[in-house]
């Protein structure tokens, strides 16, 4: 059974979560996610000159080239100053999945998937892209999208 408490007091200088649990179940992840996600309401997108307010949601995919990190969007392609590895942390973990070591894709942009060459997948989005997602991430990409749903004998 799960109890929540909830205390509130403008004596309060800050506001504090704690969490206590015996172990930490998928429940809990989730809660940590969600509370841990929160900060990512928008991306600062860089095109030329001009700086673009990018609402994670919009974005296709996120693509590391060499040092840059590029959002894919339907108004383009944007540079943003957050690495790979930082995106794949603080984006919501039930919409954004990492597919490949240079690719973090958007679930909802995806339209399919198709079998590859060596056990790769090729990632098809809604907006014609594609994009591999290496063999290293294909198990978890299936067990996110729940592809595996026969049970093994």
């Amino acid at each position: 059974m799960v109890k929540v408490l909830l205390d509130v007091d403008r004596n309060h200088e800050s506001t504090t979560v704690t969490i206590q649990c015996r172990e930490i179940d998928d429940s809990i992840k989730q809660v940590l996610d969600f509370l841990e996600n929160r900060k990512t309401d928008f991306i600062i997108g860089k095109n030329g000159d001009q700086q673009h307010i990018l609402k994670p949601e919009e974005v296709y995919y996120f693509q590391s080239e060499r040092d840059t990190v590029l959002a894919a969007t339907p108004a383009g392609i944007f540079k943003v100053k957050e690495k790979l590895y930082e995106l794949d942390q603080t984006l919501p973990k039930d919409r954004f999945i990492r597919i490949s070591k240079s690719v973090v894709a958007n679930l909802f942009e995806i339209s399919h998937f198709e079998p590859s060459f060596n056990g790769t997948l090729c990632v098809h989005f809604k907006s014609g892209a594609k994009e591999y997602a290496s063999r290293h991430y294909v198990s978890n990409i299936r067990s996110i999208l729940k592809m595996n749903r026969r049970d093994k004998k």
